[in-house]
């Protein structure tokens, strides 16, 4: 029986590719893991202490003038190198700072809710930068040739991996490279097209992969591989730049065939052919890092901005704060702005206990940044005429314009919420999924028999718990971890039935967030009301979808139709309390405010509540607020 069993189940998984494979085997799991398994699960809570000192950043962005950085003002970027902006990666004994994630993320996101650029230009270095392949990878050689360096910023770093054919499928047709004899020693020649690379025009160290190919069997060696070339390398064209929707920060093209060392690939000979799992290792905690901060940063921006704005402006004799529509726009907002903040709170605490989980990396990535653009799209409705109109006081411009950056690069929205989040998440978060293919593309019989009893009983013992009938977000999480072991029977057809893999993404994401929203609740206690509201949007998000879900399943949705549930809606009146909640809780836009440097009209906004309605103050500081740029014809 069990060889029958094998078999089938062999003509059903899906082709693994050996990047999918090294995916599949790099980071690790966490509480996407304790989902999969039907369980609730927080991480350790951290207590943070700062090293990188807080008045270096306040005189930076008090002093900083919002106009473009790129082309135009590239002294803000080596002023930052050289105020060691770029080393906060770096071990201190190269002369970096070695700030903990949660230190890191939070300077990311006051710096950009300045400017955007700004939070780019910073994000990109502590990312996917050199700095950290060298620090994980690196000989000891390049450790000491370059980290020091990179710490006091007299190398601006970027990284090359994306060009005109290779973009979500990053590896699919990357810059090729060869190996050659030349002048009696090996060479790699490479044929370098990259563009979309943040900081390239500005850089002076590059990071660069490509597909190393060995024709003649000169090294037994080939794959992605990535290697390290300075500006002034022989043949290396960095000419042009691209323009990211106006928003100023550098961004450009890395060409030419240049010829290396062997020496200059990171982590010597050694690591050829390793540079997808070095990458993949390195996105794992960047991805949930950086673009989460910089959507934190917005949504709070737009929040809180909005929030006072409401309270300032005026329409048919009444504050906009007192019209339902608003305060229906305005709890859209705080809901997906505090889902986003709880969850960076959450995955700084995971990754700081050393945890390096690429799932719910993808999660964060995908998650934040659909939910900041939400936040935004409310917020450019609030405001009104004043939000289309370019100037000072339009301070959602740049954000506005800087959101489908962020759902685009470091793998697209779209393709990660359906092959990573899900897709990915199956093979790897599954508790028992990954060793049974492990033991059938090894062809181990006897781990085989093993594997499969066990993912049998894990199945059985979830189904029957989902008879239990609750409606509370333990037993959601064992319904869909249910739903997830019917789902899988489907082996390799899930790759095509991305409807699917993305609604159950969607659930699976939602649920993380659930925990998040719930262990922000738990450590700084802002408002029950609220977290209890949030919980319930997110839960009902999912149910729709379980719901839609079973309904386009075959056979075994008629096992599962007891896992339909019906919401029980939102009311008017429940929306007004979470409208009053914001308004007489004080924790809560204390929050928001969190690391949002404050200055400009957000500063105008804030003080104008400390003035009497009918003051001269007040009503100076309220014609600068909604006043809105006039040019010349």
């Amino acid at each position: 029986m069990y060889r029958l069993i094998f078999n089938k189940i062999k003509e059903r998984i899906p082709r693994i590719s050996p990047t999918e494979m090294i995916a599949l085997q790099s980071g690790n799991v966490s509480l996407d893991r304790n989902i999969l398994n039907g369980e609730i699960a927080y991480p350790k809570k951290i207590n943070y202490t700062n090293k990188f000192p807080e008045k270096e950043i306040t005189d930076l962005l008090d002093n900083f003038q919002e106009d473009k950085i790129y082309p135009g003002n590239n002294n803000i970027i080596d002023y930052l190198a050289k105020k060691k902006y770029f080393s906060f990666l770096i071990d201190e004994k190269y002369g970096g700072i070695k700030l903990s994630v949660n230190e890191l993320s939070n300077i990311l996101t006051k710096i950009t809710t300045v400017d955007p650029a700004l939070g780019v230009i910073t994000m990109v270095p502590n990312s996917l930068g050199p700095g950290e392949l060298l620090t994980l990878y690196g000989t000891e050689e390049q450790k000491n040739n370059y980290l020091p360096r990179l710490a006091n910023g007299d190398l601006i770093p970027c990284f090359g991996l994306t060009g005109p054919d290779n973009g979500s499928d990053a590896t699919g047709s990357i810059d090729e490279g060869y190996v050659i004899e030349h002048n009696g020693k090996l060479k790699i020649q490479v044929i370098l097209n990259k563009r979309y690379i943040t900081l390239a025009p500005v850089a002076n160290l590059m990071g660069i992969a490509f597909n190393l190919k060995d024709p003649d069997n000169l090294l037994n060696k080939s794959g992605i591989t990535v290697a390290l070339v300075e500006r002034n390398h022989k043949n290396l064209v960095q000419e042009t730049h691209h323009n990211p929707l106006n928003v100023g920060f550098p961004n450009g093209t890395i060409k030419g065939s240049v010829m290396l060392d062997l020496e200059q690939v990171i982590g010597g000979e050694e690591n050829i052919g390793n540079g997808w799992k070095m990458l993949m290792e390195c996105l794992s905690a960047g991805r949930g890092i950086s673009l989460p901060a910089t959507a934190n940063a917005s949504s709070k921006v737009a929040s809180y901005g909005i929030y006072n704005y409401i309270n300032v402006r005026e329409q048919f004799k009444m504050p906009l704060a007192d019209m339902e529509a608003i305060q229906e726009k305005f709890n859209n907002m705080i809901y997906n702005t505090w889902v986003i903040q709880s969850a960076v709170n959450m995955t700084n605490d995971i990754l700081d206990n050393g945890n390096s989980p690429a799932v719910v990396s993808a999660i964060m990535k995908q998650q934040t940044t659909e939910r900041g653009r939400i936040v935004l799209n409310e917020a450019m409705d609030i405001h009104g005429g004043a939000a289309i109109c370019v100037g000072y006081n339009n301070f959602l411009e740049k954000y506005y314009k800087s959101a489908p950056i962020g759902i685009t690069v470091e793998g697209s929205n779209t393709l990660t919420r359906s092959l990573i989040i899900f897709g990915q998440g199956l093979n790897k978060s599954h508790p028992h999924i990954y060793p049974l293919l492990d033991s059938i593309l090894t062809d181990d019989f006897d781990k085989f028999k093993k594997n499969f009893n066990n993912i049998v009983s894990h199945s059985l013992n979830l189904y029957l718990k989902t008879f239990s009938f609750k409606n509370n977000l333990q037993q959601q999480i064992i319904d869909f971890a249910a739903l997830t072991n019917f789902v899988a029977m489907r082996g390799g057809a899930i790759k095509k039935e991305q409807m699917l893999s993305g609604n159950m993404a969607d659930i699976f994401s939602n649920l993380y967030l659930a925990l998040s929203v719930n262990y922000y609740q738990e450590h700084y206690k802002s408002s029950e009301k609220l977290t209890n509201y949030i919980i319930r949007r997110l839960m009902n998000e999912n149910q729709e979808k379980l719901n839609k879900i079973i309904d386009n399943l075959n056979v075994d949705k008629y096992l599962l139709l007891h896992l339909k549930k019906y919401n029980k809606p939102i009311t008017y009146e429940e929306e007004r309390e979470i409208f009053q909640e914001i308004k007489k809780n004080p924790k809560i836009m204390n929050e928001i405010k969190k690391n949002i440097h404050m200055k400009g009209v957000l500063k105008n906004l804030e003080d104008i509540n400390n003035h009497d309605k009918s003051s001269i103050k007040y009503k100076m500081i309220k014609h600068r607020i909604i006043n809105v740029d006039e040019f010349i014809n």
